[in-house]
């Protein structure tokens, strides 16, 4: 896909800014909690540290134009997305009391799953490609050219 390393980054500036809304309110401590904490003390610390990692390492994977960066890329980005399940699964579980989840926890984890989506559909050049695409087209040129004699 052609565009697919800008929609990756896209995705993950969304997943990050999504964390820094609320993911969840819980109504008997009177907590609100965004990825990056809550101002009451919780358990559940800073869930957004390590997707922010992985996804500098994302960014590097999608800017350089070589094939081993393109076959790391899915794995740190599957990585992501494991952590960003953890945090909607651990964020949104009930513990007594179902903690009421907000609309951001959904962006974020719809954004890790895209950035996901967006390591398995490199943009890549490879020499061997270009090389057979100019042999093709002078073959169907001379094919064609070929034809058009023949007709007369």
């Amino acid at each position: 896909m052609r565009y697919s390393n800008y929609y990756g980054i896209l995705a993950g500036l969304i997943m990050i800014a999504a964390a820094a809304f609320p993911w969840i309110y819980i109504p008997s401590v009177n907590a609100t909690v965004s990825g990056f904490g809550s101002e009451t003390i919780t358990k559940f610390g800073q869930p957004v540290l390590m997707n922010i990692y992985l996804f500098v390492l994302n960014v590097l994977f999608f800017l350089i134009p070589k094939l081993w960066a393109k076959r790391l890329n899915p794995f740190v980005g599957a990585i992501g997305f494991a952590w960003a399940l953890r945090n909607v699964v651990l964020l949104g579980m009930c513990r007594g009391e179902c903690p009421e989840r907000m609309t951001n926890l959904w962006i974020y984890f719809i954004a890790s799953f895209v950035l996901l989506i967006m390591t398995l559909l490199p943009d890549l050049k490879t020499k061997g490609n270009d090389e057979k695409k100019s042999a093709n087209d002078q073959a169907t040129e001379e094919n064609a050219g070929s034809f058009s004699s023949s007709s007369d």
